[in-house]
Formats: structure tokens, sequence, C-alpha cells
């Protein structure tokens, strides 16, 4: 294996070690240490974060789930702990790759997938290239499919060229979008706020932040492609925990477009959660997790 142990690396920025009391994992791919979170044992939960977050954002559900479940909550590279590869570009579809290559290096079967934002499709184009090895999904306010009006306005407006500066210059998505996000306002205490600005202290740091939005509408082939992969996972039980109040997301028509492949899956809608709905309603989150774990436990002492 290529994981490296915890002393061969250090946290660029400190957080709060009562929020996030939680041994730290490094994946060595080409030189380049990814972060990650494994916390507990048993049935592997495989949790992915999107812009501009990292494994932080997931700190509450593990805790709750730890005791029962191995936990897994990786870094993309250029955010949170991990390194940036050299001539990285941060797209989806590179972040998807080591995701891929995390899978493969910790030798995960029968695990369940947990995404939410730009964890959807970098999760599911990973689990699409070995999909008998995926046990479950639980979905957070995400989706896996080729953007509409709404979504092409927003990548065009956030991933634009002016959009870029302020992104870069000014930590904009970690600094204002993270916040604007999160609905309850005692989940925006400063100290949780500066650990999702933190990775990012320089205009060089940030680029991935930009790279997200502007993304959504330059990866219609390869969200496409996601999509149409779906059609292989329609055996799969499926979970979905949405936050009603996120302006990106919180909309019956993402519901309805996920019902299109999984049509039995449960909705648990919480009417005051937004998009970071692992900060607004972490219980809620784990709540679904472990309903989803319940049917896989279940299906596994029939049979």
């Amino acid at each position: 294996m290529a994981t490296q142990p915890q002393q061969q690396h250090q946290r660029r920025f400190p957080v709060n070690e009562m929020d996030y009391p939680f041994e730290d994992h490094w994946f060595e791919r080409e030189g380049v240490a990814m972060h990650y979170l494994d916390e507990g044992e048993g049935i592997p939960i495989l949790m992915l974060h999107g812009n501009p977050t990292w494994s932080f954002l997931y700190r509450d559900v593990i805790k709750q789930l730890r005791t029962d479940y191995r936990c897994i909550a990786p870094d993309y590279p250029g955010f949170g702990y991990s390194e940036t590869p050299p001539d990285y570009h941060f797209t989806p579809q590179e972040h998807s790759e080591w995701i891929a290559a995390l899978i493969d290096d910790l030798q995960l079967v029968r695990y369940v997938l947990v995404v939410q934002d730009w964890g959807g499709p970098i999760g599911l184009a990973a689990a699409l290239k070995r999909p008998e090895r995926l046990a479950g999904i639980v979905l957070l306010n995400t989706w896996a499919w080729k953007p509409d009006m709404a979504g092409w306005l927003f990548s065009h407006i956030m991933g634009g060229t002016p959009a870029k500066y302020l992104h870069t210059h000014y930590n904009f998505f970690a600094r204002r979008l993270v916040p604007a996000g999160i609905s309850h306002e005692e989940r925006k205490a400063p100290e949780i706020l500066e650990a999702y600005t933190a990775p990012f202290p320089t205009p060089e740091s940030r680029l991935g932040t930009w790279v997200f939005p502007w993304a959504i509408s330059h990866s219609g082939a390869w969200l496409q492609g996601i999509e149409e992969g779906l059609e292989s996972l329609r055996d799969k039980p499926v979970e979905m925990v949405w936050g009603m109040k996120d302006m990106a997301f919180g909309s019956e028509r993402y519901i309805e477009h996920w019902h299109r492949y999984f049509p039995a899956a449960p909705v648990d809608r919480i009417p005051d959660a937004s998009h970071y709905l692992q900060e607004d309603s972490p219980d809620r989150v784990a709540e679904g997790v472990r309903r989803l774990l319940g049917q896989i436990e279940g299906t596994a002492s029939v049979h």
C-alpha cells in the first residue's frame, strides 16, 4: 500500500482539537500526499466533500458513526490538509481519479458512499469504475448530470474571469459562500468558519475554489457520462438527506431527478438545513447513513 504513517506529514494549519479530534492518515501518490481520516471499524463509509470544504465538514457525522462503522473522509488535492500535485488543474475529473486511487489503495469493498455537492459527481465517477464494490449511496444536496440553466448561470458568474479574481485574491468562496450556505448561526462560530478559510492562505492556493464553479459548465460530457452510468447502480440501496434551504439544491426538481434512477429512495427533507447540511444537521445525516446501513446489514443477514 502507498498509505503513509501520520508522522511523515504535518498539518498545514491548526484546528480546534475538540472539534476535530482525529488521527491523520496520508495516501501518497506520485510523490504527493492526500490527507484523509480513517476512524472506527466495520463497513467502510466513504464521505466526500464539495467546494471549498474538506474532511472537517464531516467531523460531527464521524463522531456519531465511528463507534460502529469505519468512517473515511479524504481531502481532495489542494483542499484541507492535502498537498497539491505539480501541474494540477483542480478539475473534478482529476479529483475523482485520486478518489478512485484511494479506494484501490485502501482495498475498499462493500463500502457506502456519502456525497454532497461536487462529492456526488466525483464519488460516483470513481465508484462506476468498479460498481460491484459499492454497497449503497447516501445523497446529500448533490447532482450528477449536465447543469440546467440555473447551474449554467451560476457557473458563468462564479466561474467567470471577474469571479476568479474574487476567489483567488479575496478567498471569496470560502469567506463568503460557506457562511451563506450554513443556516444555523451557532454553526458559524469564528473557529468553525476559520477552518474553512485556513486551507487557502495565498491566491495560488485558492485556484481550486474557482475551478469548481467554472467546471459546472465545462464538464458536460463527463457529467453526462456519470448520469448514463447511474443505470448500472439501480439495484443499490440509496438514502437521500436534503437541506431544503439550500439556494443551489433545495428544490424538489433535484429530488425528482434522482428518483428517475432510484425511485424507491426515501428522502429526509430538512426544512432548516442549507447547502452545508453536515454543519446544520449532522444528526440527521448520521441517521440517514444508519438507515442505509441497516438495509445493507439486513440484506447480508438474509444471505
